[in-house]
């Protein structure tokens, strides 16, 4: 399970990501000169300011107002009086920079990440000799460990150091190359235009982050001098390097620079840093990586998956092989799949921040979109394959920021709309930035002013108590967050003539519609926001239930829920955007906020909902087949809601099309990179993660409730719901359902043949089969046949205990049959 190539790479999107969660490294595998691109995931510009604006609250009344009239272009404009000031950005640390005095004449060059045991490994010969580099980012020694080999004595020389593109400087110490400095005051967006887009402080008095670098010779053979240009070494045929680093953030709340008092901040991320650097060195290059690949692939290793036989040649480069082939080899859809889950467990790890909209991995000082959390998709695409995919660990992260905004929402709320609860808006920064974005009127209300983020946020809270059962955590954690979160949402809906209630103001992010006087965003009730709404409404109620508290507030989230503007169909079958039935600005828009009642959600179903379901569907056939990387990837997972397996194949193919590194920016022609990193373009991780989340979808659901089938909350395992007919046969295993279960799935001929469902929490199992497959199944514990119950839709149900494992066969002599 490899990314291979037969030349180094020439630019960032070429190079191959590792990553512990906090650290990452962008690994060039260059000849003469080696580049790691490093980050570290707390480095941000900025610290914790007051970004609330008055202003809003004031225009509150004057914008619903003018909203309710129909004079949405009126409301725009009011809307600017609403917003604050833009985020901060996510920075990049520096470089690792390996320089060989072999020259850069070489042949058999090979490049390679191992993402079965995240490794990367460059290998090429200069006359005789073979070199060799295995790098690796471990999570249980928090450090980047570098080992470079050749294949005669003496013939390995080389000089290591440290550079970045903030303000920094150099030393040694103990034996260290160690590279201190500290980030930006304020980072302007990289789409606004200013004199002065990167402003630091003073050194010695900044209120900014402080961070610091640190680079050691562990193991070597050769000779080892240091000095301010770097680390040295001569003469050797091994040598291992380890790379360190730290910042003196200390929270989303403190301000990490200078402090009254106290050690600086640069000698608190010094001493970190060295004190890692310590530990690792005192350990051993085998005794180190070998924790790293038992680490990693105890996490790794919970999930398989085989579509096909591949097309490509087992060498085959890996560029090339998206060119030749794309989707329409299975070994390559296979790849993309384990790579979103690589990206996953190698930029999100409890204790870490959050993957942002590239991960963990930026280069940039002023990065595409500030490489924040985008908050109308993007940061919840980047988590939908976590527990699904079998990595709930790896969703933590997210939820420990959801708790941050939670803090500073409560502020924004009361201060921006005088409500309960909390809210966060368009874009949070590492400080847990809550405000409308937008830099007080610049921006525009398509996307600044939308209030939706906390609530969308809070299905991710729900999710994995979902998966895991874990009703402790629902109690203490999750639950409280979704209640604050709906008291928000109780009191922003308001009453329309109709007894209705409603969002105002409100858009469909970052979408227009057309009216007579120009192209407009602000209007009332917008199919995404009723849908969130009622989808956090659901979640607290079922988690009311299950914990047996506030059957007040149950009763309150029920009536309410009923009072919905209901969602409605337009004047071309599609499910409306908007309240209203306006034409779309761009009907092949990049966004299907108003599909998410489809997915991620549960509100639409063929079953429940047949005709708005069949809208939705319409929705999603006028946004077409062309878009961003992150866009193809939501449709993706949409079209497996919808049961059209070929369909979604389609959206893969145009996925795994090469995008060349310098293409300008696009909205309609979205990719991979070289990497396979995907491409919006510029680069985004959202499609990586969005396309492994939709291919499970094809494969497993577990989102539907049989609350309307058999009056109970417990939900369905539809198996195989949406096949495409070029996989007809394969197997997949260690899946993860809502209701605690993890599943392994056998087909061949299209349809299904096996599957292994092991219980985590000893609930009733549901299960349908999809792909037309209308035979009945038989259900063996060991080799004690289980009853099984079948409803008159073709659901089988049997009784399960916690930790067994029971195996469902199709079609045997005697079984039950719907």
């Amino acid at each position: 399970m490899k990314l291979q190539y037969v030349k180094p790479a020439t630019v960032w999107t070429e190079a191959l990501p590792i990553g512990n969660g906090r650290l990452g490294g962008m690994v060039y595998g260059g000849v003469e000169r080696e580049t790691i691109s490093l980050n570290e995931d707390t480095l941000w510009s900025g610290y914790p300011r007051d970004w609330n604006n008055p202003s809003a609250r004031e225009a509150l009344p004057e914008i619903r107002e003018l909203a309710s009239q129909g004079r949405y272009m009126e409301a725009d404009q009011l809307g600017r009086k609403m917003m604050g000031p833009y985020t901060e950005s996510y920075l990049p640390l520096g470089d690792l920079c390996l320089r060989f005095d072999h020259g850069g004449v070489f042949h058999s060059y090979r490049r390679t990440l191992d993402i079965a045991n995240a490794v990367q490994r460059t290998e090429y010969r200069i006359g005789e000799v073979t070199y060799t580099r295995e790098c690796f980012a471990s999570s249980p020694d928090q450090m980047i460990a570098l080992r470079l080999t050749s294949s005669a004595a003496c013939s390995l020389d080389f000089h290591a150091y440290l550079e970045s593109p903030l303000r920094y400087t150099v030393k040694t110490e103990e034996d260290m190359y160690a590279m201190s400095g500290f980030a930006p005051e304020r980072v302007e967006p990289s789409y606004v235009s200013s004199d002065r887009p990167i402003r630091y402080g003073d050194p010695e008095h900044t209120a900014a982050m402080a961070f610091d670098g640190r680079l050691a010779v562990a193991e070597t053979d050769g000779r080892v001098t240091m000095d301010a240009a770097g680390i040295h070494v001569l003469d050797a045929s091994e040598a291992v390097i380890y790379f360190t680093a730290a910042t003196s953030f200390n929270g989303f709340d403190q301000i990490p620079g200078h402090r009254d008092g106290g050690d600086h901040p640069a000698a608190a991320a010094a001493a970190i840093a060295a004190g890692t650097m310590k530990a690792a060195c005192s350990q051993s290059w085998t005794e180190l990586r070998d924790r790293h690949v038992n680490d990693y692939r105890s996490l790794f290793d919970r999930v398989s998956l085989r579509l096909g036989e591949t097309l490509a040649a087992g060498d085959m480069d890996t560029e090339e092989r998206i060119e030749r082939f794309g989707a329409r080899d299975p070994g390559m859809v296979e790849l993309l799949f384990h790579y979103g889950r690589y990206l996953l467990i190698s930029s999100s790890r409890p204790g870490t921040q959050a993957a942002n909209l590239q991960g963990i991995w930026n280069a940039s000082t002023r990065p595409p979109w500030s490489s924040n959390w985008t908050l109308n998709i993007n940061a919840q695409m980047n988590y939908w394959p976590a527990e699904v995919c079998n990595l709930a660990e790896c969703h933590q992260p997210l939820l420990e920021l959801i708790r941050s905004l939670s803090v500073n929402g409560a502020e924004t709320a009361a201060v921006h709309y005088g409500t309960r609860g909390w809210t966060v808006h368009h874009n949070t920064d590492i400080w847990a930035h809550t405000a409308p974005v937008g830099n007080y009127g610049d921006g525009d209300p398509s996307w600044a002013l939308w209030q939706m983020g906390g609530i969308w946020l809070t299905q991710h809270l729900w999710e994995h108590y979902a998966y895991s059962g874990d009703e402790a955590y629902l109690r203490s954690f999750a639950y409280p967050l979704m209640k604050e979160a709906s008291l928000f949402a109780l009191d922003w809906l308001i009453e329309n003539d109709a007894g209705h209630l409603l969002t105002s103001p409100s858009t469909s992010p970052e979408h227009k519609f057309r009216t007579s006087e120009g192209l407009a965003a602000v209007s009332e009730g917008a199919t995404m926001d009723i849908s969130l709404i009622w989808e956090l409404f659901t979640n607290c109620m079922e988690a009311a239930d299950i914990l047996g508290v506030d059957e007040e507030f149950r009763e309150e989230w029920s009536s309410k829920r009923e009072r919905l503007l209901p969602l409605q169909v337009g004047r071309y079958g599609q499910l409306q955007e908007w309240s209203h039935d306006s034409e779309d600005e761009d009907v092949f828009h990049r966004h299907t906020s108003h599909l998410v009642g489809v997915y991620p959600g549960r509100q639409l179903s063929a079953e429940d909902s047949p005709d708005l379901f069949a809208a939705a569907q319409t929705s999603l056939e006028r946004r077409g087949e062309e878009s961003t990387g992150w866009s193809l990837g939501w449709r993706v997972a949409l079209w497996g809601r919808f049961g059209d397996g070929n369909r979604a194949l389609r959206l893969l193919t145009n996925m795994l099309r090469l995008v060349r590194d310098g293409d300008s920016e696009r909205y309609d022609h979205g990719g991979v990179y070289a990497s396979l990193l995907g491409a919006h373009p510029p680069f985004q991780i959202d499609g990586n993660f969005a396309a492994a989340a939709g291919i499970a979808e094809m494969l497993l659901q577990s989102h539907r409730p049989l609350l309307m089938l058999l009056q109970s909350h417990r939900p369905l395992l539809m198996l195989l719901p949406a096949l495409p007919d070029a996989w007809p046969e394969g197997e997949v295993r260690g899946l993860r359902a809502r209701g605690g279960f993890e599943v392994g799935i056998r087909w061949k001929n299209g349809r299904l043949t096996e599957a292994q469902i092991m219980s985590r929490l000893g609930n009733v199992c549901s299960v349908s089969i999809g792909n037309g497959h209308g035979n009945g199944i038989a259900v063996y514990q060991g080799d004690t046949s289980i009853p099984v119950q079948v409803s008159a839709k073709g659901v089988f149900s049997f009784e399960t205990e916690q930790g067994l494992t029971y195996r469902l066969v199709t079609d045997p002599a005697g079984a039950p049959r719907a």
